[in-house]
This record gives structure tokens, C-alpha cells and sequence, in this order.
């Protein structure tokens, strides 16, 4: 079995390297490749023999059925391929026999919009296939007009994603560890992103540690949430196999992605601080260079992993540690201790822990991935409820539906369902998210307009059609998830194309079809501005407590594995971890949808940033102290009761945020860190200095969001 899950090696160059390069290496391109092979083998046949209609609807499912697909184990995989042939036989049934009764196809778009959004949030799995549901059922309506019968929707549009879903599924059963080896790479990829911004800080002064924290605090999020998706993926081969030993090499990896991580957002000390001692200078330079080098190491993994070849861990990296180590030495000699030894370390582990990734791999526990053990019936009815996010979405989204069907009927709108389909892609759980995409959605259906109807007038055959169909959809895929509005382009004139090959008229609709995007993508807006407007401002207060909350566990982790380590492959520790940074980045997302939002709604922009900067400060001294957590004796007992003195008082403003108690106490802290500061002043530069000086930067850092918070004032 762990045979079949390693990929063939490609050596020496072939004629087909290009294509290696290009696609095996970009899972985009090779998910377009995919989508595009099946809606061509779907549509030249029929197109050949004069039935266009045929071959563009079952084009259509099978592009539904891409955008459906899920990031499951082969048997998982034809689990939900069952489940989405199912889901878009009733989706576009419904619509047939719905359609010529308005009251009740009003009644049943409401029912099923609701349904299918619920459903969608029991797990990633059912999300891709209610949205494929909700998509089938739109291309349904447009097509009715068209469809020779009433059934032919209905077998077409599930038999052309049942067509791609087979093509996927047999590619996946040749390489069954390709979701995990890309979900993999994805991380490590993000990771290398991340610690190319982080070396800009080697050194910096105060105005580039801002732009740079901010930046950091976007790609952290990006990290986060690819850490999360290889999670789902090995839950989903988990519980697909009966011996996960196959799995080893894949877990150790994930292991492996989450420690450099937490080295990665670590921080020791305030870097532009040390910048300003020349003495710091030149070893800055050098440590800059060596986050760098782990950069590119970390990209070396990601491309390892997609293209099966072996990871060789560069040896510059332990050339410029020595260099490194051989400058620090020189400045102990001269009695001029210095304060980046620590730092080092972090940055030496990282660079052991890549170096011997493939080590000891088949032998000690097998690591352990947590998973949502609640029912599926639990999680549906937790979102049964009008304070949760997704009911919410749930019930706009239907709204924008009714409204823009009632529009299409009152004013006899021609294609007047187009707005339903822009209200589906437009429409999003926040006010900030769905005002990005009205804009992404606008702009990229006007350029693609343009665009197409230009390149028509150069391929006006039936065949120049068929292949500016067949490359929109490769390029619309190939951009979907890196950039959202180019995507719009090429479905755009993706659909110019299908309706040139249905009946000519393909630049005709397009001035409709402005229209109704431009109307889709208002009345998506104006009913999340209008109803429930989640504004950022008011969930800040939650946000923060949940974020401190999260902090104080993970700092309590950490100080437990100082104190006794533990001996398994650190679960609950990692829980911790990870829940930290989801509680983070969704601080850091708050207030970067609060830039969106009206002006008037903006009020507390200038102390929600200050919040999420001191809570990331928080989280990254915390990954310092743990990165450090297999040091022998790091810390002797009277460090050991500093830093639990600080972890009750990180509580105690924990428990007055989530009380929501305007009178926040940080007199306490200030205690410590008076006692602290002296304690500092009586210290000698070195080693032992510099642990004093993170437990001082913990300290200080809570002070600080204990009085920011107590400074919230919510209407």
C-alpha cells in the first residue's frame, strides 16, 4: 500500500518536462487540465453532430462538478461524487417542475437555498457540493428556455459532472496520495512566503516593522488555513484506511509543517530595538540571510512533494549558521555579550528539523490529527439558531434570490436569472468580503465581455468557438482560486462562447447580462448591508476575548511541556496551538474587512489595529517560548514561578474580556513588570537576559491589550 502512494519519479529531461513543470507542479493548472479534458470529450462529439445543445449543457455539470469536487480519500471521493450526482438531480428537478408555477418555484427557491447553505456547513466535504447544487440549479433556469424537453436538464447537467467526477476519480485511484502530497506542499509553499516577508525585519526600523507585521499577519492567515485543509485531508484518508501506517511519512510531515510554523511566527525580542545597537547590525544581516535560506528550503519541501523527487537540504544554510555563530563567539571574546543567541538557536532547529525530515520516519508513535468528533446532526441544528453566522448567510442569500426572481418577473428582465447566478457568486457572509467580490464581479464581467467579443469577430467558425470555450474554462479554473476576478473574465467569455455554439448569440446577450450582473451584484450588497450588518467593530470585543482566551491555553501548554515534557506526539498541545492563530487570524480579519466597511463604521479602525497587532506580538512571544520548550533546563524554578505569575494574570484579563468587563485589570501587571524591569537592569547581556527580556515582553504585551480592551465601547 505505500507503494501505490508514492508518485513516479520523473527524471531526466523528456519532452513532456514542460508539461511536468507546468502542471504536476501547479495544482491549479492540473484541476483546469482536468475540467477541460472532460468538457472537451462532452462537447466536440455532440458540436460535430450538430447537437450544441446536448454538448454545452453536459459542459456545464461537468463544470459544476469541478467546482463541487472535494479533497477526500478515492473512497471518500465516490462517497461525494454519489452525493453530488444525487444533490444536482434534485436541484435541477426542482427547477423543472417548479418553473411554470412562479408562487411555489419562489417558495421552493427560498426552501432549498436555506437547505443546501445548512447542509453545506456540516464540513468542507458538503460545502463544494451544496454550492454545485445551488450553481446546477441556476444553469437549469437559464437553460429551460432552450431544452427540448423538460428532462433533459435533468439528465444532462448530473451526467456531464458524473463524466468529470469519473475522469478525477481514476486519476486519484493512480496516484492516491496526490491530495495529500498537495495540501502538503500548499502549506510549505505558504510557510517559504512567510519567512521570505519575516527576514525583511533583519534588520528594520520601526516604519518597516509595520508595513511588514501587516503583511506577516495576512500570509499567517494563509498558513493557518492550509494547515487546517491538510488536516481535513488526513482525517478523510484516515478514516478510509485500515492501516494508517502508509499514512506515516504524510503525518510526519504535517508534524513537521507545524513546528517550523510556530519557530516561523516566533519573535524573541522587538527587532527594530535590536537593530539600533551596531554591535546587532551585521548579525542581523546574517540571520536575514538565514531565514532566507529556510525560505527557499521550505520551497524546496513544497516541490518536492508535488513533483515526487527527493528533498536535498541546501548546505548553505549550516555554512551561514556557522558563519553566524562564528561572529557571536568573536563578540563574547571581546566581553560584549550579545542578545541573539536564542534567536539563532530557533533558527538552527529549523534548519536540523529540514535536514533530517526523512529520518526515523517508519519508526516510534504514529502522530496523531485531532477531528470534530460531533455528529452531523449536531453540527446542522447548532446552525439553527438566528446569532449564528451561517443561518444568516443562509437567509440573505435566499432573500437576494427571491428579490432578484421577483425583479426578473415584475420588469420581464431578459436572461433576468443571470442575477440569481451573480447573487450566488457575489453574495458572501460579511459586508467586506461581498463588496470585494461586487467590484471583482463587475470589473472582470465588463473586461471579459470586451475581451470576448473581440476575439469572436477573429474566431467566428464553429470550431474557433469550441476551442475559446474549452481554453475560458481552463484559464477561468486555472485563476479561480489566485484571483477572482480574472476568473470572472474567462468564465465570461466562457459563456459568449457556449451561447455562440447554442444559438448565435453569444455577443447579443452579453448587454443583458451586464446588466443583470450589475443588478445581481447591487442587490447582493444592499442586503447584507441591510440585514444583520455584522459590523467589525461589534464583534471585535468577542474576537479579542476568544483570541486571549485561546493565548492563555497555549501559554498554560507550553509552560506544563517546560515543566515536564511529554513523552506522545503533543495533541493537545498542537489543539492549542493552532487555536491560537484561528483566533488570531480572525482578529486580524476583523479589522482588515473593518477597512471595507462604511466610513461611519470605521470609528474604532485605529485602536482594532492596535489590538491585533499586540495580540499577534502576544501569540509570536509565545511561539518563542515554545519553540524553546526542548531545551534541557531552560528554565530554573524562579523563572519557572515568573512565568506563571504572568500565565494567572494572562487569565485573569481573559476571564474580564469574556465578561465584557469595561474595568479590565492590568494594575497587577504592572506589578510584575516593575519587579521585572529591576530584575533586567540587575542582569548581565547574555542568555539568561534574554529569556528575562520575553517573559518581560509577554507581560508587557498583556498589560497593554488588557488596557486597549478596557477602551472598547460597543453601541
Amino acid at each position: 500500500m505505500q507503494n501505490k502512494l508514492r508518485v513516479t519519479r520523473f527524471q531526466g529531461k523528456q519532452w513532456y518536462e514542460f508539461w511536468i513543470q507546468n502542471l504536476w507542479r501547479y495544482p491549479n493548472r492540473l484541476l483546469a487540465l482536468k475540467a477541460a479534458i472532460a468538457m472537451g470529450a462532452l462537447l466536440i462529439p455532440f458540436v460535430i453532430f450538430d447537437m450544441a445543445f446536448i454538448g454545452v449543457t453536459l459542459a456545464l455539470g461537468a463544470l459544476a462538478g469541478a467546482l463541487s469536487e472535494t479533497d477526500d480519500h478515492p473512497k471518500g471521493r465516490i462517497k461525494a461524487l454519489l452525493l453530488t450526482i444525487l444533490s444536482f438531480v434534485i436541484s435541477s428537478a426542482s427547477v423543472e417542475i417548479l418553473l411554470p408555477y412562479p408562487i411555489l418555484f419562489g417558495i421552493g427557491l427560498v426552501g432549498s437555498t436555506i437547505t443546501f447553505i445548512l447542509v453545506g456547513g456540516l464540513g468542507e466535504r458538503y460545502r463544494g457540493i451544496t454550492f454545485g447544487a445551488l450553481l446546477v440549479a441556476i444553469y437549469t433556469m437559464l437553460g429551460a428556455e432552450i431544452s427540448p424537453n423538460w428532462y433533459a436538464q435533468i439528465i444532462l447537467l448530473p451526467t456531464g459532472a458524473l463524466c468529470y467526477g469519473l475522469l478525477s476519480l481514476v486519476l486519484l485511484y493512480l496516484h492516491p496520495a496526490r491530495l495529500l502530497e498537495e495540501q502538503l506542499a500548499d502549506g510549505f509553499e505558504n510557510l517559504s512566503l512567510y519567512l521570505k516577508e519575516k527576514s525583511k525585519l533583519f534588520p528594520s526600523d520601526k516604519s518597516i516593522q509595520k508595513k511588514t507585521r501587516q503583511r506577516l499577519a495576512s500570509l499567517n492567515v494563509k498558513v493557518v488555513n492550509s494547515i487546517g485543509r491538510c488536516k481535513n485531508v488526513l482525517n478523510s484518508y484516515s478514516d478510509a484506511m485500515n492501516d494508517e501506517n502508509p499514512l506515516r511519512p504524510y503525518l510526519h510531515k504535517f508534524i513537521l509543517l507545524q513546528s517550523l510554523h510556530e519557530r516561523a511566527a516566533s519573535s524573541h525580542e522587538r527587532y527594530d530595538l535590536l537593530s539600533a545597537d551596531a554591535d546587532n547590525r551585521e548579525i542581523l544581516e546574517g540571520l536575514g540571510q538565514l531565514m532566507l535560506q529556510l525560505s527557499l528550503a521550505a520551497h524546496e519541501v513544497s516541490k518536492s512533494l508535488l513533483m515526487g523527487t527527493e528533498y536535498h537540504h541546501p548546505v548553505s544554510i549550516k555554512w551561514t549558521i556557522n558563519a553566524i555563530q562564528a561572529q557571536l563567539k568573536a563578540i563574547r571574546k571581546n566581553e560584549n555579550k550579545n542578545d541573539l543567541g536564542l534567536l539563532l538557536q530557533n533558527l538552527n532547529q529549523s534548519h536540523l528539523s529540514l535536514q533530517n525530515m526523512n529520518f526515523n520516519v517508519d519508526s516510534g508513535l504514529l502522530p496523531r490529527v485531532d477531528k470534530d468528533s460531533s455528529s452531523l446532526w449536531k453540527r446542522f441544528t447548532n446552525q439553527l439558531n438566528w446569532n449564528h453566522p451561517k443561518f444568516k448567510y443562509a437567509i440573505r442569500l435566499s432573500t437576494c434570490f427571491l428579490i432578484g426572481y421577483l425583479l426578473m418577473l415584475a420588469f420581464d428582465i431578459e436572461k433576468g436569472y443571470w442575477i440569481l447566478l451573480t447573487s450566488l457568486f457575489v453574495c458572501q457572509p460579511s459586508y467586506s468580503e461581498t463588496r470585494q467580490r461586487l467590484f471583482q464581479r463587475i470589473l472582470g464581467t465588463i473586461t471579459g465581455v470586451v475581451l470576448g467579443v473581440s476575439i469572436v469577430q477573429i474566431l467566428p467558425t464553429v470550431g474557433g468557438q469550441v476551442v475559446l470555450l474549452l481554453i475560458a474554462a481552463f484559464l477561468f479554473f486555472a485563476w479561480l482560486k489566485n484571483n477572482y476576478a480574472v476568473s470572472v473574465i474567462f468564465v465570461t467569455i466562457f459563456v459568449i462562447a457556449a451561447f455562440n455554439l447554442l444559438a448565435d448569440k453569444g455577443v447579443v446577450v452579453m448587454i443583458p447580462r451586464i446588466i443583470d450582473t450589475v443588478i445581481g451584484a447591487l442587490l447582493s450588497i444592499i442586503v447584507v448591508r441591510f440585514m444583520w450588518p455584522d459590523w467589525q467593530y461589534k464583534q471585535l470585543p468577542n474576537l479579542l476575548a476568544t483570541a486571549v482566551e485561546k493565548n492563555h491555553t497555549y501559554f498554560n501548554q507550553i509552560l506544563m511541556e517546560h515543566k515536564a515534557p511529554s513523552e506522545d506526539d503533543l495533541l493537545t498541545y498542537r489543539i492549542s496551538r493552532y487555536q491560537a492563530h484561528q483566533a488570531d487570524n480572525a482578529l486580524s480579519m476583523a479589522w482588515r474587512g473593518m477597512k471595507l466597511e462604511p466610513k461611519r463604521h470605521q470609528k474604532m479602525q485605529k485602536r482594532a489595529f492596535s489590538i491585533t497587532y499586540l495580540n499577534h506580538a502576544l501569540l509570536s512571544y509565545l511561539s518563542a517560548l515554545g519553540a524553546h520548550r526542548n531545551i534541557p533546563d531552560y528554565m530554573n524554578e524562579e523563572l519557572q514561578l515568573m512565568y506563571q505569575e504572568v500565565e494567572k494574570e494572562l487569565l485573569v484579563v481573559a476571564e474580564s474580556l469574556r465578561r465584557n468587563d469595561s474595568n479590565c485589570p492590568y494594575e497587577d501587571l504592572e506589578t510584575v513588570l516593575e519587579k521585572l524591569g529591576n530584575t533586567l537592569e540587575n542582569t548581565e547581556r547574555g542568555t539568561h537576559r534574554q529569556k528575562l527580556v520575553l517573559l518581560y515582553n509577554i507581560a508587557e504585551v498583556t498589560q497593554q491589550l488588557a488596557q486597549k480592551a478596557s477602551q472598547i465601547e460597543v453601541e
